[in-house]
């Protein structure tokens, strides 16, 4: 893999350069050159908040699930970094086609909430198809995903080394699977792309282990520091704003 095509997606909005799922960490992170950005999702009543836990008590005060909690009361609590958790449609609006999107879905049968606001969105023309990418560790919500917006990629999210590697993305029409940098070795990724799929390793931070996975062959990885990604290009190359075919 020649390093200067690696893609460099910032993980959780880029959360090694400031506070994570943030509007202000997306915006710094595509002015350090990220291809895209990873986001996590939620759905809270009927919207979508853009929060990586699963329960208040880290970034938020209090107990309890963030999903059974009332979408105003979230959205007038503060970070620590001073800022309120953002929506989907102000993700949407914030990186106004400048460049990819993948949202990963946090919670179990959300589904059709994305599906709904990614269609608002098109509609509007905040987003478009090849900017977007729907990853989940829910298989079958992906699977939901490949039946009713076929034309959205898909990545598959794995925390382990499946006996029949990347055999998992094949059913879902993935568009990649989404290794662990902690469970990847080279049989994964060559069974990966000698199916079709784009293998995009998190979360690799450490010099490294980007480079590890570079020797690796990955077509892209997940980091909390984008910046150390761009400079590990030999030649940085335009700043896309979809996912490479």
């Amino acid at each position: 893999m020649d390093s200067s095509t690696l893609y460099c997606i910032a993980h959780r909005g880029g959360c090694g350069h400031g506070s994570e799922n943030t509007l202000k960490t997306i915006e710094h992170s595509i002015a350090l050159g990220t291809d895209a950005i990873e986001i996590d999702v939620w759905q809270v009543e009927q919207e979508l908040l853009i929060i990586h836990d699963r329960r208040l008590g880290r970034l938020l005060p209090g107990n309890g699930l963030i999903s059974q909690q009332r979408f105003d009361a979230l959205r007038q609590s503060k970070l620590p970094c001073g800022e309120s958790i953002p929506t989907l449609r102000e993700v949407f609006r914030q990186v106004a086609g400048r460049c990819a999107i993948n949202i990963e879905i946090k919670g179990l049968g959300m589904i059709d909430c994305v599906i709904s606001q990614i269609q608002e969105a098109k509609l509007s023309g905040e987003v478009v198809d090849e900017q977007l990418l729907i990853s989940s560790f829910d298989h079958h919500q992906l699977y939901h995903a490949s039946q009713l917006i076929p034309d959205i990629k898909r990545g598959v999210l794995l925390s382990a080394i499946p006996l029949n590697y990347a055999l998992v993305g094949e059913p879902l029409r993935a568009y990649a699977i989404h290794p662990d940098i902690d469970c990847i070795n080279q049989a994964l990724i060559n069974d990966a792309k000698q199916r079709g799929f784009k293998v995009y390793c998190y979360t690799v931070n450490e010099q490294e282990d980007i480079k590890h996975a570079i020797s690796l062959g990955v077509d892209g990885i997940f980091c909390d520091f984008p910046g150390r990604v761009v400079a590990q290009r030999k030649n940085n190359h335009d700043q896309p704003a979809y996912w490479p075919s």
